[in-house]
């Protein structure tokens, strides 16, 4: 049976995993989670994943939440990527998927999120400010991290590089603009590059689109 990977378009961490298992040839299928409407909260997906949180990957009788423990346990499976580095070189790869959980992704998602998903008189205009200094920090580290380099970690693309992508490839406003990061915006197009990379709202079923007219539970 092809594993199934509960995710919506719209989340960049599902994005991690399913960008993963794209690009490392894994094969998998998505199951659409309406996330803005309640999905990850029926009792059934609570089942799958306590935490109620996206995405899930169920392949036979292994159920597995958490983008990171998806793309380790893809890895093992196929070999890909970082599995055959050294431990040297994992570490680094690591550090990476470290500073992106703590620093990036957590800032980028929070910030894409009360710019684009909340009425526009519930965005906290203090609150989006506050992030967007954190989030152009982090910019500031990972564009210079790549200045005369083509991946984070080693000489290939590696986790380290999906991890920190997973939310630049989004067209929703939240204080990125590829043209203010040339290092980053080359390191796109490199990742865009690769056999099998699709942007999220392709790759996954679920866009803003969807929900126009819409009123969320």
């Amino acid at each position: 049976m092809t594993a199934q990977l509960y995710c919506f378009g719209e989340s960049g961490n599902a994005y991690k995993a399913a960008l993963t298992m794209a690009l490392a040839g894994f094969a998998w299928e998505p199951v659409f989670v309406d996330f803005f409407n309640g999905g990850a909260r029926s009792p059934e997906y609570r089942a799958l994943n306590p935490m109620g949180e996206v995405p899930v990957l169920v392949d036979g009788a292994t159920v597995l939440s958490q983008s990171g423990a998806i793309v380790d346990y893809v890895l093992e499976r196929t070999g890909a990527f970082e599995e055959s580095w050294d431990r040297a070189a994992r570490r680094e790869v690591l550090r990476w998927v470290l500073w992106d959980n703590h620093k990036f992704s957590s800032v980028a998602g929070s910030t894409r999120f009360l710019m684009n998903f909340l009425d526009a008189e519930h965005r906290p205009a203090e609150v989006i400010s506050w992030h967007q200094g954190r989030l152009r920090a982090s910019l500031k580290v990972l564009d210079g991290a790549l200045a005369g380099r083509d991946w984070l970690a080693g000489d290939a693309i590696s986790s380290a590089d999906i991890a920190c992508c997973s939310y630049l490839y989004y067209p929703e406003p939240f204080g990125f603009d590829r043209a203010d990061w040339p290092h980053i915006d080359a390191w796109l197009t490199r990742i865009a590059a690769q056999p099998g990379w699709k942007h999220p709202y392709d790759l996954m079923p679920g866009n803003p689109g969807d929900r126009v007219g819409k009123e969320p539970r």
